[in-house]
């Protein structure tokens, strides 16, 4: 390693997991003030939406999410993570302020589209960015504690829609996850390191080993071979025995997607539906996200000990049982016990299997990889609102929602039980492509 400057500075990698954290709080606030408006939506008659069409709308954010997601690892190999993710921010924050003031539902649907591509390309990016810069035998830990932040948006998205959603309507609700976004561009600026294996992909290796030094973090020989280089990431990932587990990887977030945006758009009024009154409805979500936060710290932790496909695997069966309760309509304290799981089962879930794609494969694929999983993954986050929309406008009983949701627990769960074991890639095996398999965690 060279000799480093002595002007360098001792940094903890949590400073990368809390600015990764900060901006995926407005990602999570975005998706769950969307659900608690959706009654008022439906009840503002001046554009007079059914439910159909705010599933519609509530599509179009996540379609822009999945283009987002595709987009970023080429982009990340073009301009790097940092760049990318600044960019991501500073885009949804800019469209979500405009959604805020749309006159019409074309246009406010439009412009929740345009903020989905930006809210696409920063969830891969800092899922990769925290992973890359994560202790070794903490990287799910690390990758939950950066995506809790998710689940704290949705928090605060529900205490502020549960006080202040009747006396100054949704318009309002929208732009307080845009300001903060826009603030945050300059400490992101500043604070956030690059990717150390792109700045070796690059050639810029000093610059990568005062990241290194800097961060405690080791720096993996994870480049690739030259001809590896000229083929790319995304090229390599559909390479033969790496397609498998990247199209099982893909189905599972998949599944986690479609509960995550199914039960966080829908459950205020699928529990209206069920005859609860709006206060109580958006407590649910609360609740939902509460329960999200502390079960995903504990069962990450759990991943780091026991392995990732262990504790996912919990995860998707924790839903399933969940979301069978969730439908025989128990009593109250039994039924924000459920919401508490779902908050586990679909948001705890689709952290875990984020993180589990993440440090499956060769790190200098990393990006490319999660952007791909989310990429697909998203297809359930677009198919969600829209289902559930035709169940309510179907006149089906509250109950069959949950149904739907259970499927998509059991495609997840079977997804996950069949991705190969491999073992770890050594970093010879990384960088050449014609030994280079994943590696599990």
């Amino acid at each position: 390693m060279t000799t480093l400057p002595a002007t360098l500075k001792r940094r903890s990698p949590l400073l990368v997991v809390a600015l990764c954290f900060a901006v995926i709080v407005l990602d999570g606030y975005d998706l769950m003030i969307f659900g608690a408006i959706v009654p008022v939506l439906l009840e503002y008659q001046a554009w007079g939406l059914g439910p159909g069409e705010v599933g519609i709308i509530g599509s179009l954010t996540t379609f822009g999410m999945l283009v987002g997601a595709l987009l970023v690892g080429t982009l990340s190999d073009i301009f790097g993570r940092r760049r990318v993710f600044l960019t991501s921010t500073i885009w949804f924050s800019v469209m979500t302020l405009l959604s805020a003031v749309a006159p019409t539902p074309e246009l406010f649907g439009m412009l929740r589209l345009l903020a989905g591509i930006g809210l696409g390309g920063v969830m891969p990016t800092a899922i990769a960015l925290t992973v890359e810069y994560a202790p070794a035998n903490r990287k799910q830990f690390y990758n939950a504690m950066m995506f809790v932040g998710y689940s704290v948006g949705g928090v605060l998205a529900a205490l502020l829609a549960l006080f202040l959603v009747q006396p100054l309507g949704f318009r309002w609700l929208i732009a307080f996850g845009a300001v903060p976004g826009i603030l945050l561009v300059p400490v992101i600026a500043k604070y956030l390191p690059e990717s150390m294996s792109y700045l070796v992909r690059r050639g810029e290796t000093e610059r990568a080993e005062d990241l290194s030094w800097t961060y405690g973090i080791e720096l993996a020989a994870s480049g690739p071979s030259p001809d590896t280089r000229r083929t790319g990431a995304f090229r390599y990932l559909l390479g033969p025995r790496r397609l498998r587990p990247l199209v099982l990887f893909s189905t599972a977030s998949f599944a986690g997607l479609l509960l995550v945006y199914g039960l966080n758009t829908w459950l205020p009024q699928i529990m209206r539906s069920a005859g609860y009154p709006l206060g109580s409805s958006i407590s649910f979500l609360l609740v939902l996200n509460l329960g999200a936060v502390v079960g995903t710290i504990a069962s990450a932790a759990l991943a780091d000990r026991v392995g990732s496909r262990i504790a996912v695997t919990l995860a998707f069966v924790a839903a399933a049982i969940t979301l069978v309760g969730l439908s025989l309509q128990p009593g109250a304290a039994l039924l924000y016990v459920f919401v508490a799981l779902a908050g586990l089962g679909s948001i705890g879930t689709q952290i875990l299997v984020n993180g589990y794609a993440a440090a499956y494969f060769p790190v200098w694929t990393r990006g490319t990889a999660v952007g791909i999983t989310l990429g697909v993954g998203r297809l359930g986050a677009v198919v969600a609102p829209l289902m559930v929309g035709f169940i309510l406008e179907s006149g089906l009983s509250f109950q069959w929602n949950f149904y739907a949701f259970l499927l998509a627990a059991a495609l997840g769960l079977v997804a996950i039980l069949l991705i190969p074991r491999e073992k770890r890639l050594t970093a010879q095996q990384a960088s050449t492509p014609s030994t280079a398999e994943p590696s599990a965690p």
